[in-house]
């Protein structure tokens, strides 16, 4: 993705219906947040970089003492607050980018869900390895939404036909590149047990039009057509609740300073 791709794309977090359609997104299977529970040290604060609505700030406080949750869009801050437990005083909301918020260090953990890649790593990493307290990791998290082989191959091709940009393979190519620049070095991985999530075909819609590809910020007035089109797929299958199975991916390790 190059540099303007990433901008265009990422102005779209700055548009309240997007951040309004990312409480339709599958949440992150339970077993994503006991690994993380375990992968934190010493003295148990977060800085969750990227942090959205705070699908995982929000799930953080049962076990981090303090969680600093950057986030450069306000509008995103602002429905993370509303949310269950986005109001907790544990979870300290800054409004900034990983590359020049101000820090308060140490972490004994650094999170982010599916926003590293949108990072200037260049910037970001050694930040990131001056601010983790001894023994403490990066973890980066992702998502498998694992949609039923019924209507699979169908709702690809509509995706494809709207979308701009393709989705490569976040954690094969991105960790990849980091350590081939020596930024990172990656100590494990997991993905977690599969778990279905229900929702109604409009609020599947919606979890569609929550991505930076699918958003009205970016398919302008060919939005109403993808809506149109997967509501005409899942009619044609008798389909009113789309279930949709969910994995966790989280990959961890040190960042690197080079």
């Amino acid at each position: 993705m190059t540099v303007d791709q990433k901008q265009a794309l990422a102005a779209v977090w700055t548009d309240r219906e997007a951040a309004a359609s990312y409480r339709y997104r599958p949440p992150y299977p339970a077993p994503t947040f006991g690994l993380l529970r375990r992968l934190i040290v010493a003295p148990n604060t977060v800085l969750d970089v990227g942090a959205g609505t705070g699908s995982v700030a929000r799930s953080l406080r049962s076990f981090a003492a303090r969680v600093d949750a950057i986030e450069p869009s306000e509008a995103m801050i602002a429905e993370a607050r509303g949310l269950p437990g986005g109001d907790d005083p544990l979870i300290h909301w800054i409004h900034g980018t990983g590359e020049t918020a101000r820090l308060a260090p140490p972490y004994g953990l650094i999170t982010c869900g599916q926003s590293l890649h949108w990072m200037d790593h260049d910037v970001v990493m050694p930040r990131f390895a001056s601010a983790l307290a001894h023994g403490g990791v990066l973890a980066a998290l992702d998502q498998d939404w694992e949609y039923p082989p019924t209507w699979r191959a169908k709702l690809t091709e509509i995706i494809q036909r709207y979308s701009p940009l393709q989705r490569k393979p976040f954690f094969v190519d991105l960790f990849g590149e980091l350590q081939t620049r020596g930024l990172f070095e990656r100590l494990g991985s997991q993905r977690t047990s599969v778990v279905p999530f229900d929702q109604s075909v409009e609020d599947f819609i919606r979890a569609l039009q929550s991505t930076s590809t699918l958003s009205r910020v970016t398919l302008g007035p060919r939005t109403d057509g993808l809506a149109a089109d997967v509501r005409a797929l899942f009619r044609n299958l008798g389909i009113d609740r789309v279930v949709v199975p969910v994995a966790g991916n989280v990959v961890w390790g040190r960042p690197l300073a080079r």
